[in-house]
């Protein structure tokens, strides 16, 4: 948008000149021609990763000291937030207010479309007031106008949190709320305005990469594995098995056995296995080392004297 021109229209809703014979496409030609677009917001989300890093780590030295990390969206770009924060207590064993979604409307707007939320500038502001210095907000806004989103940031910011706004606008008026203003070059939508579309997978692939990296930092994988994960059903108790199996090179029988004494904790198990150590030993030393197994298998093996 040029902040020079209020009535300008952002990106978003201009007319995509390769998509305006859509309605008259077959139906293949049609999946085409939007799997085509989908691949403009890859290259989106590739062309801001340095900046993408540079808010990870900051997350991360927030993380540490106790904080937590809260998304702000509304519609589409609200419903991502909720999802991809919901999604890491169970993956990651992450504790609950440590990532939140917050979206325009509240838990009804998850489902159904809230008359003029996304316009409370004010609902936004009560949102974003309980952050504090420790803590970072992501705003979440195709257009980069939100004024629900504006007013999250600007609250955040005034209680000493990092702000940071992604949107597809490179000239959002939101940015001036934002430490961080990741602008993602996704251009027209195939659907003149549906930022659903590109808008919304990008922001999806941002928000996966942010918070997969943020949860790899802090110690909650190991390897390429996904040692945090909460064993809530049959399949996810089968799977910590087969994880501990990969990891430490056990057969089946083994790893139940191990899981059984460490109360179906996948890291100590692991630290156990690898440490060659008994299980409060290795209780300790993750305890010791935020979680982190990595940390916890090389001080096992670091020389007497060192920590």
């Amino acid at each position: 948008m040029d902040t020079d021109n209020p009535d300008a229209l952002p990106p978003t809703e201009g007319r995509n000149p390769a998509t305006e014979d859509l309605d008259a496409l077959g139906t293949l030609e049609v999946l085409r021609l939007l799997n085509s677009e989908d691949h403009v917001a890859v290259g989106a989300v590739a062309a801001v990763l340095p900046e993408l890093a540079r808010v990870v780590d900051l997350a991360a030295e927030r993380f540490r000291r106790g904080g937590s990390v809260h998304y702000f969206g509304a519609g589409t770009s609200g419903r991502l937030g909720v999802l991809d924060a919901s999604e890491l207590l169970p993956t990651f064993n992450l504790e609950p207010g440590r990532v939140v979604g917050h979206v325009a409307g509240g838990a009804e707007a998850l489902v159904s479309a809230v008359e003029n939320a996304e316009d409370s500038v004010e609902d936004g502001r009560r949102a974003g007031a309980a952050l504090g210095p420790d803590d970072l907000a992501i705003g979440l806004a195709a257009s980069g106008s939100t004024p629900y989103v504006g007013g999250a940031l600007e609250a955040a910011r005034a209680g000493g949190a990092y702000t940071v706004l992604v949107s597809s606008n490179p000239r959002a008026p939101l940015a001036r709320f934002a430490d961080t203003d990741i602008a993602l070059a996704t251009g027209p939508e195939a659907i003149t305005g549906s930022t659903r579309l590109k808008a919304g997978t990008a922001q999806k692939l941002v928000l996966n990469g942010f918070s997969t990296a943020l949860m790899i930092a802090v110690g909650r994988t190991w390897s390429n594995l996904m040692v945090s994960v909460v064993a809530t059903n049959a399949k996810l108790r089968e799977r910590t098995v087969r994880i501990l199996c990969e990891a430490t090179g056990l057969d089946n029988a083994a790893a139940h056995e191990l899981l059984g004494r460490t109360d179906g904790d996948l890291k100590v198990a692991i630290v156990v296995a690898l440490g060659d150590v008994d299980v409060e030993r290795a209780r300790e030393l993750l305890g010791r080392h935020a979680g982190a197994v990595r940390e916890a298998l090389r001080a096992v093996h670091a020389p007497a004297g060192e920590p």
